[in-house]
């Protein structure tokens, strides 16, 4: 595990399933989703129940790479990002958010998605997800990724933006990691996108 100055008692290590499994819980939206939002289309979607998502993130775990992330403290999973290359996320092909992409969805080599974070409530607003992300980054680029794309909120748009829309991550979050902003065809939803020779020396792991 990598430990981060930044942050006391935080690492973060490629995710294992037992962990992400303790993390998700029994209760809660991650319970319900298991983070196969973009994993499926809307119509397998609404063909799976709980069970069967925790299922297929279950079987994402049985090739490496990872699907994500994981933050810990003290040894206890407090935070997961998931990470893998965009064609494993079939929803994204459709989402409108993409729609004026510089780099069209069917146009996948080489490009992963960073598509949701999870943080477990009493370590919230303690820099989990500035860690997770770090670690996401560097997840992604040593597992191949040319380019890292992202899908966040603008919260100074969406004002009203609650823990639950935050799922893909503050866009302030993705800025302070070297990520650009390159499409915005939802208002307060842009596109951002970090390449793999662009990322700054000061969001770099261990700098």
């Amino acid at each position: 595990m990598a430990q981060h100055d930044a942050a006391p008692r935080l690492e973060t290590a490629p995710a294992s399933w037992a962990a992400v499994e303790e993390l998700f819980g029994t209760k809660g939206e991650p319970s319900r989703c298991w983070c196969r939002w973009f994993a499926l289309s809307g119509k397998a979607w609404t063909h799976t129940s709980p069970d069967d998502r925790k299922e297929l993130l279950k079987s994402a775990f049985s090739a490496d790479p990872a699907p994500g992330v994981l933050a810990f403290r003290d040894g206890r999973p407090v935070g997961w990002c998931a990470v893998e290359p965009r064609a494993n996320y079939p929803r994204l092909k459709r989402s409108s958010v993409l729609r004026a992409s510089h780099q069209a969805p069917s146009d996948d080599a080489g490009v992963w998605a960073v598509s949701c974070f999870v943080v477990a409530p009493n370590h919230r607003r303690t820099g989990v997800s500035s860690v997770l992300l770090d670690a996401a980054i560097d997840h992604a680029f040593n597992n191949g990724a040319e380019a890292i794309e992202a899908y966040p909120v603008d919260t100074e748009l969406r004002t009203k933006a609650t823990a639950s829309d935050l799922y893909h991550g503050a866009l302030s979050l993705f800025v302070a990691a070297g990520f650009s902003p390159v499409t915005e065809s939802v208002p307060g939803r842009p596109v951002v996108r970090l390449g793999k020779g662009n990322r700054p020396a000061k969001a770099a792991s261990g700098s």
